[in-house]
C-alpha cells in the first residue's frame, strides 16, 4: 500500500509526563506514529492550559478533561474530544484512614484543601448532601500542597487523583479513606481526554484518523502490558522519574487493575453522549459554564458537539 502522507501533530501536555500520557510515549517508542506517517511534536507543559493553546491554534491536539473542555467550549474554544483516555472518574474525596470521618456527611464543618477550580465546591456539596449532610465546609486553596496539608493534618480532606497522588500516598505508607463521587449518585465522567482543534480536524481528517488510531494502539498496549508500558514511559522521560521510578509502574498497574483506560466493553477511546451529558449538564445547572464574556450561559450546550468518535479506528 502507498505510504501515508506525512503530517506533523503539535501535541500539548497538561503537566509533566505521567500515566495519563503513556499511550503517546508507547506509540512513539514502538514506531507506530512513524508507520502512520505522523511526526509527533510534544509541547512540554508551560503555564498555558492545553485548551488555550488549541483555541489559539498554537497546538493541534492536547490533553484535556471533561470539565476543562466543557468550560473551554462554553467560552467559545473551537475544540472537541476525539478520544477518552481515562474512561472513568479517577479522583475521589480522601480523608486519612486514621481520621474519625467515616462518611461524606461527616465532612460538614471540616476543612477542605482545594485547588481553586470552580467545580470543586459544588461537587463536594453534592456528595455530602447525597449522604444526608448539609454541604457546609471551609475551603483553603493550596493547589499542589493540598496533599501535604491533608497528610500533616492541617486540613481534613482533599481530592487526590487516585491513580497518581493516591498511589504515591500508598507508596509512602499513608493510608487514605476514599469517598467516590459515583458511589453517591454523581455522574461518572471522562477524567482525561484527547482534544483537538476543530479547524485542524476538518482540514487534516486523514492525518487525525492515523494519529488517533496509533494513540489508541498505544493505550491498548498500556492497558494490557502495564509493566512494559511503564518502562517505556520512564525510558522516554528519564529525568522526570529519576527520583521515583516506582511511581509510574505502580500507577500503570493501578490503572489496569481499575480498568480506567477501557469502557465496560473493554474498548479504549470510545465516548458516549450519555457520559458527556451527565457531568457537563451538572456544570451547566450549577451555573459554572460561562461564555466568552464571562456571563453564565442561558441555554445548555449541545453536548454532542463536545466529542466525536469519528476518528477512532
Amino acid at each position: 500500500s502507498p505510504s501515508p502522507t506525512p503530517a506533523t501533530v503539535r501535541f500539548a501536555l497538561d503537566w509533566t509526563p505521567n500515566t495519563d500520557h503513556t499511550g503517546f510515549y508507547v506509540a512513539q517508542s514502538k514506531g507506530w506514529y512513524r508507520d502512520a506517517g505522523i511526526t509527533l511534536k510534544i509541547l512540554p507543559y508551560g503555564n498555558t492550559a492545553p485548551e488555550a493553546l488549541l483555541a489559539a491554534g498554537q497546538a493541534d491536539c492536547g490533553i484535556s478533561f471533561q470539565d476543562s473542555l466543557t468550560f473551554a467550549v462554553a467560552a467559545g474554544a473551537p475544540i472537541k474530544s476525539v478520544m477518552a483516555i481515562l474512561q472513568h472518574e479517577a479522583s475521589a474525596i480522601a480523608v486519612l484512614a486514621s481520621s474519625p470521618i467515616q462518611r461524606p456527611s461527616e465532612l460538614d464543618g471540616k476543612t477542605y484543601a482545594g485547588f481553586g477550580y470552580p467545580n470543586e465546591a459544588p461537587t463536594i456539596k453534592y456528595v455530602i448532601r447525597a449522604d444526608g449532610g448539609k454541604g457546609d465546609f471551609r475551603t483553603v486553596t493550596l493547589d499542589t500542597t493540598a496533599y501535604q496539608a491533608l497528610y500533616s493534618k492541617q486540613a481534613d480532606f482533599t481530592i487526590p487523583f487516585t491513580a497518581w497522588e493516591g498511589v504515591e500516598a500508598q507508596e509512602k505508607g499513608i493510608a487514605l479513606r476514599y469517598f467516590k463521587f459515583t458511589d453517591y449518585g454523581f455522574p461518572d465522567f471522562y477524567q482525561v481526554v484527547l482534544a483537538c482543534n476543530d479547524d485542524w480536524l476538518s482540514k487534516n481528517a486523514d492525518a487525525a484518523r492515523r494519529f488517533v488510531a496509533a494513540t489508541v494502539q498505544g493505550f491498548e498496549f498500556a492497558d494490557q502490558q502495564p509493566d512494559a508500558a511503564a518502562a517505556i514511559l520512564i525510558a522516554e522521560n528519564p529525568s522526570v522519574f529519576k527520583d521515583n521510578p516506582r511511581l509510574p509502574l505502580d500507577s500503570q498497574r493501578f490503572i489496569t487493575q481499575q480498568h480506567l483506560y477501557v469502557d465496560a466493553a473493554g474498548n479504549v477511546g470510545r465516548q458516549t453522549l450519555e457520559q458527556w451529558t451527565g457531568y457537563s449538564s451538572f456544570l451547566y445547572r450549577e451555573g459554572l459554564l460561562t461564555d466568552s464574556k464571562g456571563k453564565p450561559l442561558n441555554a445548555p450546550l449541545d453536548y454532542a458537539t463536545l466529542f466525536t468518535n469519528d476518528f477512532l479506528p
